[in-house]
This record gives structure tokens, C-alpha cells and sequence, in this order.
């Protein structure tokens, strides 16, 4: 595999989570590096010209150990640690993933968990995909493929309705972190509010980018312990109020882009 060196900017980074999956980290550092060379080329890049970002969520065993154990000889792997995070725990996954995205260099950003249920081995269709649709995000949809509980899978649905409901948002598994986006899409999504990162598909389109689907691979979880799940009712209250959130949100968005008039140009 081609590394990155300093001179070479990454086009794609690839950003994880990560609260407490030691037992995780080597064969995710294993598995992104191989995928990510691939998905990097195929986004026009060279196969070096890319980046793995995981980010040590609170975790209070040995997660950040174990990375920077790795890094030496993968120029391309960086550790982000959350900080004032609460006792023993994390700051969640919408905070994870705003700091995450901001450290991330690349023109492209992927995004999957760090419990290996998502095959990363899917950014390479996912970057093909971007190219052939002209697309600003791929989104995966684990619906056919998923190795969740019953309870989880019918929280799922239920979730799409409401959502569907409120928001209008026609996408299948927008709780699937596997996707892959212009970082530009990534910077401006609220994370830094609890919950919204259930809502980063939908976001990208209410900001006027072309979302596109595609089915990926889900895999069941091997090492450690769900951290950021929760139960149905405890997730379908705060869900149903984050709708409401992200609805009044797209209402009052307004465009924000500008330019610098120059001394003596004329209106345009």
C-alpha cells in the first residue's frame, strides 16, 4: 500500500467514533487503511492520498492506547480525543462526529462505526457510485442485510415513518453511519446539538445536495458491547422531538454564501 507522506494532501478522510471498542481497533485500522487506498483512487486520488480519524469518545479502556500503538508506520491514521466528556462516559455521536469532521483534511469525507458491523471494504462502490451519479453524498442502507435485534429493526422502521411524516425525508436508513459526503456537507451539519447525526441525510438535502442510496453489507458485532444504542422508548421520544427540531431548522435556513466585491468592480 502507498502511504501518505506530508506532501500529500489526503482526498478522502475516513471518520470512527469510538467509546470503548479496544477490542476493535486493530482489525479496523487493518480493514479501513486496504479500503480506503482503494476508495481514494477511485475518487481521483492517489492511492496514499488518504486519511483514517478516529475519534476516543470518553473511552475509559485501553481505545486510545491501542490506536497509538498503530500509528507508528501509518502516517495516515490520527487519534482525536473528546474532551470534557462526562465521568466514564462519552459526549455521543453527534459530538464525536462535529469534532471529527473538523479535523478531517480531506475534500471528501466517509463515515462508519468503530464496532466493525459496517465493512468499510464499501467506500470503494460508495466513491464509484458519487462519480457515476454526480452525487454531493452517498448514504448506505443496511435494510436488507441488517444483523440487529428484532427490537432494534422495528424501532428502524418505525423511526423511517415518523420521519417520513415530519420531514418528508424519503431515505431508508439514515441511522446507517456508513456513507460517504463532501466535507463542505460535513461542516455544516449542527452537531454540536444531541441526536441530529440520525438526521445527516436528510440535512444534506434540506441544504440543497443530491443524497443518493446504495445497500451495504452489515456484519454482526464480534468485540465489546453496544455504546451509543439505546432502547425503543427511550430513543423514540427524543427522536420524535429531534423531527420537530430538524423541520423548524430547514424552515429558517437561509443561503450563506457571499462573495468580496473588489475596488471599482460594478454590480453584478
Amino acid at each position: 500500500m502507498t502511504l501518505p507522506t506530508a506532501s500529500v494532501a489526503p482526498v478522502l478522510s475516513i471518520v470512527a467514533p469510538a467509546h470503548n471498542e479496544e477490542g476493535n481497533i486493530d482489525r479496523l485500522v487493518e480493514e479501513v487503511g486496504r479500503a480506503a487506498a482503494a476508495a481514494a483512487k477511485a475518487l481521483g486520488g492517489d492511492e496514499g492520498a488518504f486519511e483514517f480519524v478516529i475519534v476516543d469518545d470518553g473511552s475509559t479502556d485501553g481505545t486510545r492506547a491501542r490506536i497509538s500503538a498503530l500509528m507508528p508506520g501509518r502516517p495516515w491514521l490520527r487519534c482525536v480525543a473528546m474532551t470534557n466528556t462526562p465521568p466514564g462516559k462519552g459526549n455521543g455521536q453527534s459530538a464525536a462526529f462535529h469534532a471529527g469532521f473538523r479535523a478531517a483534511k480531506g475534500a471528501w469525507i466517509g463515515v462508519l462505526d468503530a464496532d466493525l458491523q459496517n465493512d468499510p471494504a464499501d467506500y470503494v462502490a460508495m466513491a464509484e457510485l458519487l462519480k457515476r451519479e454526480n452525487a454531493d453524498m452517498v448514504q448506505g442502507d443496511r435494510s436488507r442485510n441488517r444483523n440487529d435485534n428484532v427490537v432494534r429493526r422495528v424501532g428502524s422502521v418505525v423511526g423511517r415513518r415518523f420521519r417520513g411524516w415530519i420531514l418528508g425525508d424519503s431515505i431508508r436508513d439514515t441511522g446507517c453511519s456508513l456513507r460517504l459526503m463532501r466535507r463542505e456537507i460535513a461542516v455544516r451539519l449542527p452537531l454540536e446539538f444531541r441526536g441530529i447525526h440520525r438526521f445527516i441525510p436528510v440535512s444534506a438535502r434540506h441544504m440543497g445536495y443530491k443524497v443518493v442510496e446504495m445497500p451495504v453489507s452489515h456484519r454482526p458485532r464480534t468485540a465489546g458491547e453496544t455504546k451509543y444504542g439505546m432502547g425503543v422508548l427511550t430513543r423514540a421520544i427524543p427522536g420524535l422531538v429531534d423531527c420537530f427540531a430538524v423541520r423548524w431548522m430547514s424552515k429558517r435556513r437561509r443561503p450563506v454564501t457571499s462573495q468580496e466585491v473588489r475596488s471599482g468592480e460594478a454590480p453584478s
